[in-house]
């Protein structure tokens, strides 16, 4: 029987499941060829190395009826949360960028220029004497994303487009670790999300699961519920080190490896501003096993790094997951 290979995603706006499915493929291909496994590719690509399945639920994020790009404290539309979760949401998001920002400054090695960005938006997010007022939060991320869209990892080119459609796509974080936004059946957004995700899980034989992004935290939740066999687990520029906005958000606590994995790696970039304090192993308690994160840093090139497809063309994190994969095929 072959393994299973899940994928799961990270913050975006609706997608293509399959469209991302054949790119993470790809992307993976080029990084097991640059690792020197060019003869593992073709059973991969053509299907029989591993059953790859795409857990999407970007769509969960959509507001039905509504119109449009909705962003915490501006207008609501298409990915807003519902008007009551929007302050809570908001504010969350602020503290994500503030830690991340954060993080950033404490490297003695960043040019001028980025401390400069990097301080004007931590005035922006923390403006000083604590002034607010209504609907604060939502301003002061904007006000501080319009600055950090200046930085290499953030500009538009790749990635995100504007401060405002940034900050909703953010949002999705918050709203996630919100645990709100129950259905008519009273199942909330964040369950709704982790059962997309354990059905990719679902059957005989080993899986491995790479996570992206949000997609660390869901996959983290719903593999702590999963009593199959996952020989690795790899995580590509996780918030899971967020000390305010994530960490202490994520269920259960302490914040822990599942019992179902072998072993875990966790990949980063210098310029992902999501995956602030990204060496999990200081913070994750492994499991029964004395399986905890093992973090790597990786370096891509281009103005925008986050994409997970950056990560899986990086040889450091294909090498590996084409191995498990072998291995798991012949066990």
């Amino acid at each position: 029987m072959k393994p299973r290979l899940v994928f799961v995603h990270g913050i975006g706006g609706p997608r293509d499941a399959g469209a991302d499915l054949e790119e993470w493929l790809r992307a993976l291909a080029h990084g097991a060829r640059a690792a020197g496994h060019s003869s593992r590719l073709s059973g991969l690509a053509g299907g029989w190395a591993a059953d790859a399945r795409f857990a999407y639920y970007g769509d969960l994020f959509r507001t039905p009826g509504a119109q449009g790009a909705g962003t915490p404290s501006t207008r609501r539309g298409a990915g807003a949360a519902p008007q009551e979760d929007e302050e809570l949401v908001a504010e969350l998001v602020a503290e994500l960028l503030l830690e991340a920002v954060d993080e950033r400054l404490t490297d003695p090695d960043l040019p001028p220029g980025e401390v400069r960005v990097l301080r004007h938006a931590r005035t922006q997010l923390a403006p000083p004497g604590g002034a607010q007022g209504l609907g604060a939060p939502g301003r002061r991320a904007m006000n501080a994303l319009t600055a950090l869209l200046a930085l290499p990892g953030l500009r538009a080119t790749g990635g995100w487009l504007s401060a405002r459609l940034t900050v909703g796509i953010l949002g999705q974080v918050a709203r996630y670790l919100n645990r709100g936004e129950p259905d008519e059946r009273g199942v909330t957004l964040d369950r709704r999300i982790r059962d997309r995700v354990a059905a990719c899980l679902d059957g005989d034989g080993p899986t491995v699961v790479v996570a992206h992004s949000l997609g660390t935290v869901v996959a983290l939740e719903a593999l702590h519920a999963h009593d199959g066999d996952v020989p690795l687990l790899i995580t590509l520029g996780s918030p899971l080190g967020v000390r305010t906005a994530v960490q202490p958000r994520v269920r259960p606590q302490p914040l822990s490896a599942p019992a179902c994995v072998g072993r875990w790696l966790n990949f980063w970039d210098r310029d992902d501003v999501i995956a602030a304090r990204p060496e999990l192993e200081r913070f994750v308690v492994p499991n029964a096993a004395s399986v905890g994160p093992v973090s790597s840093r990786v370096d891509s090139d281009g103005v925008w790094v986050h994409p997970a497809a950056k990560y899986l063309a990086q040889p450091a994190v294909a090498g590996p997951l084409v191995e498990a994969l072998t291995a798991a095929a012949a066990s």
